[in-house]
C-alpha cells in the first residue's frame, strides 16, 4: 500500500476545496503520520528497528505546491534517524515526492515514494 501519495491527495483536496486553515492543519498533520509510518515500513524491511515511532514536522508552507516534513527518532540501538521529505507540486493531482533517510549520520534510504510496495506503483 501506497501511504504518502494519497494522503498527499487529501492535503491538496482539503486545501483546493476549503480556504479554512484547520482543515490545512488536519491535513499536514495526516501527511506527517503517512510519512512517519512509511518511514517505519521502509527501515524495518531494510532490519533496522525503531525505539518509537519517529516524531514528524512541518516547517510551515513554503506555498501551496511545497510541502516539507522533517522526522526524528532512534534506533533500538540509540543511533539518531533523520528524515527530510518534500513534496513539489503538491497543489496538483500528480506531485512529486523525495525523501532522505539517515541513520547516525549515513544516508541508508533516498526514494521518491515512501512505504511498502511502493515501487511497484508506476509513477
Amino acid at each position: 500500500m501506497r501511504r504518502v501519495p494519497a494522503v498527499l491527495l487529501a492535503v491538496l483536496l482539503a486545501v483546493t476545496m476549503s480556504g479554512c486553515k484547520v482543515m490545512q492543519r488536519i491535513s499536514d498533520g495526516a501527511y506527517r503520520n503517512a510519512v512517519a509510518d512509511g518511514v517505519v515500513d521502509e527501515l524495518k524491511a531494510r532490519g533496522i528497528e525503531l525505539e518509537a515511532r519517529p516524531t514528524c514536522e512541518s516547517p510551515g508552507r513554503e506555498s501551496d505546491s511545497v510541502v516539507r516534513v522533517g522526522c526524528t527518532a532512534r534506533t533500538m540501538t540509540g543511533e539518531p534517524v533523520k528524515v527530510e521529505g518534500v513534496a513539489l507540486n503538491a497543489d496538483t493531482a500528480d506531485p512529486r515526492e523525495s525523501y532522505v533517510v539517515t541513520v547516525g549520520g549515513r544516508e541508508v534510504l533516498r526514494k521518491d515514494c515512501l512505504g511498502l510496495g511502493c515501487d511497484q506503483q508506476n509513477r
